[in-house]
């Protein structure tokens, strides 16, 4: 199958070659997309200096918008699958054909990469991981689907999602509410244990001041994406 690794990037400078390198050579017969976010330091200087396949956004969309930008490369040329791996080098790319195996031999629609099924490697902060289970079982109880790491970026789509998400994508903090989307839309979503590293570069998108506004915003999405589609399916 034709796959495409979508790699959104902002500020990501210092990581960035390093991500692309260790895809290539982890799975050299993968395509890549770097999509810049309009990056405020200079990954774009980068990106153009090192002969890597990249587009570079006019304004700052966050990263729903550079992944959904990816999802429309992905849908105009063709790819059979699109794998999320974030561009601070968080993601081993090592477990990226551990991703793509299940929607390969047609097990799954989506497949998520998790750090809590072997529990090795980074686990991110206490806080973070309470407010990681506070989502699992929000959507567990919305959507009757158990999924582990909602947060995880790490994930990979079959072409009927490529085409859904190219069409609409969440905006903002996405990755539990792409979830719920999917679902809600009958897909068959499997969890796969994978490692991930703490990141040795830049800062993460959100803060610590950012973690109530997130738990608030994110939660509201997953109930009013599923009302939503529930009247839909009325």
């Amino acid at each position: 199958m034709k796959v495409l690794a979508i790699i959104p990037a902002y500020n990501e400078e210092k990581s960035i070659l390093g991500v692309i390198q260790k895809l290539n050579s982890d799975c050299a017969e993968i395509d890549y997309l770097v999509v810049n976010d309009c990056s405020r330091d200079n990954t774009l200087y980068v990106l153009e200096n090192a002969s890597v396949k990249y587009v570079s956004l006019p304004l700052n969309l966050g990263i729903g918008g550079g992944i959904q930008a990816g999802y429309k490369f992905a849908l105009r040329n063709d790819y059979d699958i699109a794998v999320q791996i974030d561009g601070d080098g968080q993601h081993d790319t090592s477990f990226l054909r551990t991703v793509t195996k299940p929607i390969e031999s047609g097990e799954a629609d989506i497949v998520i990469g998790s750090r809590f099924i072997d529990k090795q490697g980074f686990q991110s902060s206490g806080m973070r991981r309470i407010g990681i289970r506070f989502l699992s079982l929000l959507i567990q109880v919305c959507c009757g689907i158990k999924v582990h790491d909602v947060t995880s970026g790490f994930r990979a789509v079959n072409r009927k999602f490529i085409e859904e998400y190219a069409k609409e994508y969440p905006i903002d903090y996405p990755e539990p509410e792409a979830i719920v989307k999917a679902s809600v839309q009958g897909a068959r979503i499997l969890e796969v244990p994978v490692i991930m590293k703490e990141r040795e570069n830049g800062t993460s998108s959100i803060s610590a001041w950012k973690s109530v506004y997130y738990m608030i915003k994110v939660s509201l999405a997953i109930i009013l994406c599923r009302l939503s589609n529930s009247r839909k399916e009325h």
